[in-house]
Parts: structure tokens; C-alpha cells; sequence
């Protein structure tokens, strides 16, 4: 798929997207209990399968209960290379067990890197975190809007995570990123993958370190001085995630950053995006 056009790029890039949320959500409906990590990010993958996807920035994860905070084996920082541990395992759903569930198809040239929490069933501190989040997500184009860096921006997120009184765990992610570069994928689909990530998908990432090493920018968006630039240009799938104790919640999705040094989100109709909508008419009608 050729996607030369600014506009239809875009357009590839929010459908990518919509399918992977598509998927969370359909999975996350299917969700019972006893459900394994790995029956849920299996259940995924063949979802996506069955809707078109031969390819992945990255398959499925699924994390449930105290995983989703990661902690524990899962919080070391694998600075290098990928912690096994951040791999769906065999921890089984329970009733009012947080969950978050987590995809990067890849549709025909363009990736999607996209974050669903949620429940089964009630838990207040979910309930809460995901309040925070929508926070965040006005927090962060309206920090690049100002004029502040990169790391300046991931560092306002640190700051407003400790006012609200829970962790920024994506600190516990490779390279501790808030955000990574997406672009078009270069070359002919692979379905080769290493450690469940694509092989195309990682050699364009890794073209981008080499490319930013060279310009002074990373295509890995965290609150440290490979940061501190000015905002670049393009796609970023943004990932906040919460963590309160032994129970975390995030959401993953495209920012896109203009030319002009404005930035704004892909797409506002995403679940995350509606159940803020939802929940400010139920207290606007309360």
C-alpha cells in the first residue's frame, strides 16, 4: 500500500488504530473468569487475524490483576532488550481483577500501538486512575502547544502524576518511555517477528535511533536528556500509565505532531475518550 498523500496517510494511520481498538474492545467483552493472559492475548491475535492483520509492530499483551501495575519482576527496566516478564502469562482473571489489553497491528504500511484498561466487573481504583488518565491526556498536546521539550513535557506528566498520588509506571517500560515514534514502514510485509515484535517494525525503529543519533532527537519519548529537543514533527503512540498500589491503567494512542509545533490527537472517538464524555454528562445531569 502506497500512502504518499499527508491526508491519506493520516487516514491509514486512524484506521490502523480503530481496528486495534476494535479488537480490545471485543475482546474485553469476552472476558470470564479463570481467563489466562495468554488465552486473552491469543484471543486477540486471531481476532486480528480474522480482521485483515498479517503483521505487528508488536502482538498482543494482556496483563491482569497486579501485573497491570507492573511491579515485581515485570517493573525491572529492561534498558536493554525486552524483559520476558512483560510477556502474557498464566495469571487468571478474577472478578473485579483489573485487566489491561495491548496491540500494534500493523495495516498495510501504518502501525497502531494502541492501550485498553479496564475491570471485570467493578473496582473504584480503575474507575479512578482512568478519571486521572483524561487529565493527562489534555495535559500533553497542551504542554507541546507551549513551547516545552520533549523530556519537559514527559516531566509535566511526572509532576501531574505525583499531584494526583499515583506512579507514572511507564517508567517500568523499556528505555522508562512515555511515547515512541510510529512512521510508514518501508519495504515489503514480513511476517517474521522476534520476541513478538515485528522484524520490519523493528528495523524502522531502529533506523530512527540511527536517524535521531545523527539530528539529536530519539524516537524513544521519556523525561530523560535524550529527550530535552524540541518537539518532532509526526506520529507518537503515547502511552501514560498509572499505578496506584498493586493496581494500574493506561491508554495508548497516536499523537500527532505538526510542523508548526501544535499537537493533537488522532482520533477522539475511542473508548477511553467516550467513557470521559460519559461519566462528565452523568455528573453534568446529577
Amino acid at each position: 500500500m502506497s500512502i504518499p498523500d499527508p491526508a491519506e496517510r493520516i487516514a491509514a494511520f486512524r484506521a490502523a488504530q480503530r481496528l486495534a481498538y476494535d479488537c480490545a474492545e471485543a475482546i474485553a467483552a469476552d472476558l470470564r473468569p479463570g481467563m489466562t493472559e495468554r488465552e486473552a492475548a491469543t484471543r486477540m491475535k486471531t481476532w486480528a487475524a480474522d480482521h485483515g492483520v498479517r503483521e505487528w509492530f508488536h502482538e498482543p499483551f494482556a496483563w491482569f490483576g497486579d501485573r497491570t501495575a507492573f511491579r515485581g519482576a515485570i517493573g525491572i527496566r529492561a534498558l536493554r532488550g525486552f524483559n520476558p516478564a512483560f510477556f502474557p502469562g498464566g495469571r487468571r482473571l478474577e472478578e473485579g481483577m483489573a485487566f489491561i489489553l495491548d496491540c500494534a497491528p500493523v495495516v498495510g504500511r501504518a502501525v497502531a500501538d494502541i492501550g485498553y484498561s479496564g475491570a471485570l466487573g467493578h473496582n473504584p481504583v480503575v474507575e479512578q486512575l482512568m478519571d486521572d488518565l483524561i487529565e493527562h491526556r489534555n495535559l500533553i498536546p497542551r504542554e507541546i502547544a507551549a513551547g516545552r521539550s520533549m523530556a519537559e513535557v514527559s516531566r509535566a506528566v511526572d509532576a501531574l502524576c505525583r499531584r494526583q498520588g499515583v506512579e507514572p509506571r511507564h517508567k517500568a517500560y523499556p528505555y522508562t518511555v512515555l511515547a515512541h515514534r510510529v512512521e510508514v514502514l518501508p519495504g515489503e510485509a514480513s511476517r517474521f517477528s522476534l520476541a513478538r515484535f515485528g522484524l520490519r517494525a523493528v528495523r524502522e525503529l531502529r533506523r530512527q535511533v540511527a536517524e535521531g543519533r545523527d539530528k539529536g532527537w530519539s524516537p524513544l519519548w521519556n523525561s530523560t536528556e535524550a529527550s530535552d529537543h524540541p518537539p518532532v514533527p509526526g506520529l507518537w503512540a503515547v502511552e501514560p500509565h498509572l499505578g496506584f498500589r498493586d493496581t494500574g491503567a493506561k491508554f495508548e494512542e497516536l499523537l500527532l505532531i505538526g510542523d508548526d509545533g501544535g499537537a493533537r490527537w488522532l482520533d477522539d472517538d475511542l473508548p477511553h475518550v467516550r467513557r470521559f464524555e460519559t461519566r462528565r454528562s452523568q455528573k453534568k445531569a446529577a
